[in-house]
């Protein structure tokens, strides 16, 4: 497996926690809570897609 794809695994883990912790502090209801969480994925998958071109 590729080192990369774990740590972006990790780092998708640690996000939701974080995100999780927050969200009430944020009133976030839950379509912004999916709006942030697709965000993110289209994020890493973006950074990843990079990596995998460099």
């Amino acid at each position: 497996m590729d080192g990369g794809l774990i740590l972006l695994v990790f780092l998708a883990l640690l996000f939701a926690w974080a995100l999780n912790r927050v969200r009430s502090a944020l009133r976030l209801g839950p379509v912004g809570y999916v709006g942030v969480v697709v965000v993110f994925v289209i994020v890493m998958l973006a950074i990843w897609g990079q990596t995998l071109r460099g």
